[in-house]
């Protein structure tokens, strides 16, 4: 089980979530519920068998030092997890949360003494991703083509155009690249309100000096728009060597081949 113990601030703790939650109270410098609180627990437990656990917050009031309280709200967290964990499913990348101190106390003391579990419904757990703002990743079938993968992606996805190839040391498109070319094409010209930013990538060296990466994403452009493709549905960037699939210097030129490359990536649909 992975657990996260962070000090966050005020800002962060109360945006976190917007999810279920509950909040158990504890007595004055204690990390251990007392037999009332034992048994709200438990009634919550009895009634969330089959919710799942996305985060638990500990907070405590302002008696005593911050590293006492943030050592005191790390305890509560704990006491609750080691209760509950084998009895009410725990995501694997749960966040436990130390709060201590550092939030905005209610001038009720004991209110401010508290654990707070955060949690989904099973009714919503089809939407487990969505609601913890978790973005799924889009798994292409193996030979799926540049249409059906523009037509599966969403707003932010991208996607490699393969044999987009350039000659050497420049920005000139090989010949061997206009299959790849007409694709882009025909899925620009069958998809009118499709916007894209095109990113280049070039292998084998440590810094783009001269920007290929850039002047080869703009040379794909000025193809597309030369075909009349309006400008203003594509934008460009080049990365150099800052996002190699592989570690650079490359093993080998497979390697080299793969971190050389063009990307588009879906801005609007």
């Amino acid at each position: 089980m992975k657990t996260f113990f962070l000090y966050i601030t005020l800002f962060f703790g109360l945006t976190l979530f917007s999810q279920e939650q509950f909040s158990v109270y504890f007595e004055t410098n204690k990390f251990e519920l007392n037999d009332k609180e034992k048994v709200r627990l438990a009634s919550w437990l009895e009634q969330n068998k089959t919710s799942k656990i996305v985060a638990i917050n500990g907070y405590t009031d302002e008696v005593g030092s911050t590293g006492y309280n943030d050592t005191l709200a790390t305890k509560r967290v704990q006491f609750i997890f080691n209760t509950i964990k084998e009895k009410v499913a725990i995501r694997e990348d749960y966040k436990s949360i130390s709060v201590g101190e550092n939030f905005k106390q209610s001038e009720i003391q004991s209110e401010n003494r508290r654990a707070t579990i955060y949690y989904i419904l099973e009714k919503d757990l089809a939407r487990e991703n969505e609601i913890l703002g978790i973005e799924e990743e889009i798994v292409f079938p193996e030979n799926a083509t540049l249409e059906e993968k523009v037509a599966l992606a969403k707003v932010g996805t991208k996607i490699t155009l393969k044999n987009i190839n350039f000659y050497q040391n420049t920005f000139a498109i090989t010949p061997e690249s206009n299959g790849s070319l007409y694709d882009l094409l025909f899925v620009m010209q069958n998809n009118p309100n499709l916007k894209i930013q095109i990113q280049g990538h070039i292998c084998c060296i440590a810094k783009d000096g001269r920007n290929l990466s850039l002047e080869r994403a703009k040379q794909v452009r000025r193809w597309l728009v030369y075909q009349r493709i309006p400008q203003h549905r594509i934008t460009v960037t080049g990365f150099g060597t800052t996002q190699p699939i592989y570690p650079i210097p490359e093993e080998n030129e497979e390697q080299a081949a793969a971190n050389r490359r063009v990307e588009i990536e879906i801005l609007s649909k």
